[in-house]
């Protein structure tokens, strides 16, 4: 259902658990969580990815008409769970042009949100939350501040908790931010009994993708 596994933080290659190590090791990180994009979107994804997740699967709604699910990953392996999810969306941008939104729920130290985001801490730092939010989500039916990170370089990124879990909001393009100030709305797929009706697109390539300011 998915390729090979890559490190969460810098898209490296992995190598496997063997006879002295019961974890994923990165070249550069050490000892990782392996991160995995599914082949494919549709029914069967999300159930591989809720059946084996400890974070949070949050779908987005209440976006323009148009937008669709365009893939799922996770960082995790059958020993630990997913540690963190990604959920890709895909629709026209408010402003003109196509756009792409990355949901993402991750325990602290995993880097994935921070991967997506071409950022090179791990975490979002302290501080990221000082002053007003930015915008603000219903993340299974609570107001969930989310604030934005001036210092992405590629996109706009917003960061909260939800879930005792980073909730992270990626948008490209950067014009297309617009998106999360009009009353986007987060469920968790765990916790619908019935699959809600989702329109499938594409896998999304970004979700494999290293940003280039991580790739230098």
């Amino acid at each position: 259902m998915h390729a090979l596994p890559t490190c969460p933080r810098c898209g490296s290659q992995l190598r496997e658990p063997g006879l002295w190590s019961s974890a994923w090791r990165c070249p550069t990180h050490g000892a990782v969580a392996p991160y995995h994009v599914l082949a494919h979107t549709g029914p069967d994804a999300v159930a591989h990815v809720v059946s084996r997740s400890g974070a949070p699967l949050w779908l987005a709604s209440g976006l323009p008409p148009g937008w669709v699910c365009s893939g799922f990953a996770y960082a995790g392996d059958d020993r630990t769970g997913a540690r963190a999810t990604v959920t890709a969306m895909s629709g026209p941008s408010p402003l003109g042009g196509p756009a792409e939104l990355f949901i993402i729920a991750e325990e602290p130290g995993v880097g994935l949100g921070s991967r997506h985001a071409g950022l090179a801490a791990t975490d979002p730092g302290d501080g990221f939350d000082a002053g007003a939010a930015d915008a603000k989500v219903i993340a299974a039916s609570h107001p969930t501040a989310l604030w934005c990170l001036p210092e992405a370089r590629d996109g706009a990124v917003f960061v909260g908790e939800a879930k005792g879990l980073w909730l992270w909001a990626l948008v490209w393009p950067e014009t297309a931010g617009v998106l999360m100030y009009d009353g986007v709305i987060l469920t968790d797929l765990r916790d619908v009994k019935n699959q809600p009706d989702i329109d499938f697109g594409s896998v999304s390539p970004r979700l494999s993708e290293v940003p280039a300011t991580l790739a230098e």
